[in-house]
């Protein structure tokens, strides 16, 4: 019964029998989005991201077959090297922990692994170590950034050649930007180090953000190609007919997505320990959810504002305001009137039904 009524309310959806006022409602979303992208400002300006040590260089110490995997032996063992270094200590496979510290020279190195060794009674060869210098990191750093940004100026002219129009381009790159911001401060709320692992989720969420919106700008602009030659509904509510059309295609493909996503966070956060698992699914799980959201609160309201200051849109739209008043002042049928207002070409319940009327089509240009 309950996938029959979920059934009937995506049909219902799509015929536009029923329908939310999601574009009508943008200011309401705009706050909403502005004020969780006002708090990940604040979260990255005083927290900021936690940098893996390939971004910002340093020495790892892995500790295999640990007795234990309690964080104070490693820090306790730094500090006996290294008084003022704050080492990263992470369990990773089960019985192994990772210690990052600072960039440190041989004789460090060596005293560090002995020590390492000692407070997790393992034997020295046990304890492997890795360096990645700070201009190695740097240059990672550089080419994630040259990365999203190409990234990002490829999805604008992709958007505007394929949708010829500039303005769903800029709706659709504000609305991703709003995603990667989101999903920044989620990550430094959370305090989970940023690494390769996570540029790459944040990229692939991206990813899957431009799709979700191109599907629903391709709705939009499938239901605006009359729009001049009609009078019975304007752009914006032919817009939010396309939202709710493909409203229930994106709760199934975000919820598709996000269940194997919410399984591999689960193992690689509370089974395995730290490690590219972690840092890759916690990205794609918040991109995924946020990314979902802004196609449907965000995108298309903002495409319909932008598109709502185009004169010819603008003139179209005091038309149908215009045709509106003129048929309610000749007595026209509230449900013709109803029909106008979602936009939709579909069939109107007749005058009386249950008395043997049958549907009949909305009377329009």
């Amino acid at each position: 019964m309950a996938g029959m009524n979920f059934a009937q309310w995506g049909n219902d959806l799509y015929t536009g029998r029923r329908s939310y006022p999601i574009v009508q409602r943008r200011k309401t979303w705009f706050t909403i989005v502005g004020l969780f992208a006002i708090a990940s400002i604040v979260v990255l300006l005083t927290k900021g991201l936690t940098l893996g040590i390939d971004f910002r260089g340093g020495t790892e110490f892995t500790v295999a077959g640990a007795t234990t995997t309690d964080q104070q032996p490693a820090v306790d063992a730094v500090h006996d090297v290294l008084p003022d270094d704050e080492p990263r200590v992470a369990v990773v496979g089960g019985d192994s922990v990772r210690v990052q510290t600072e960039t440190v020279d041989d004789a460090q190195k060596s005293e560090l692994a002995t020590g390492l060794a000692d407070a997790y009674g393992v034997e020295e060869s046990a304890v492997t170590t890795s360096f990645v210098g700070p201009t190695w990191g740097a240059g990672v750093s550089m080419r994630a950034l040259w990365g999203t940004v190409v990234f990002i100026a490829a999805a604008a002219l992709f958007m505007a050649v394929y949708f010829r129009a500039w303005r769903m381009s800029v709706a659709a790159i504000v609305a991703m930007l709003s995603d990667l911001l989101i999903s920044a401060g989620v990550y430094s709320l959370i305090g989970w180090e940023v690494t390769p692992s996570t540029i790459i989720g944040f990229l692939t969420i991206l990813g899957f953000s431009l799709y979700d919106k191109m599907v629903v700008f391709d709705k939009v602009r499938e239901n605006t190609a009359d729009l001049q030659t009609q009078t019975r509904s304007t752009y914006e509510e032919r817009a939010n007919l396309a939202v709710n059309q493909t409203l229930v295609r994106s709760i199934n493909t975000s919820v598709v997505a996000l269940l194997p996503v919410a399984s591999i966070l689960f193992v690689g956060a509370f089974l395995l320990g730290a490690g590219t698992l972690r840092d890759l699914s916690l990205s794609l799980f918040v991109g995924i959810a946020v990314g979902a959201a802004s196609s449907i609160f965000l995108a298309t309201p903002l495409d319909a504002a932008l598109r709502n200051g185009e004169p010819k849109i603008a003139a179209h739209t005091r038309a149908v305001l215009e045709s509106r008043q003129q048929l309610a002042a000749e007595g026209g049928h509230e449900a013709e009137l109803a029909a106008a207002t979602t936009g939709s070409a579909q069939l109107i319940p007749g005058r009386h039904q249950g008395q043997g009327a049958q549907p009949r089509r909305r009377r329009g240009n």
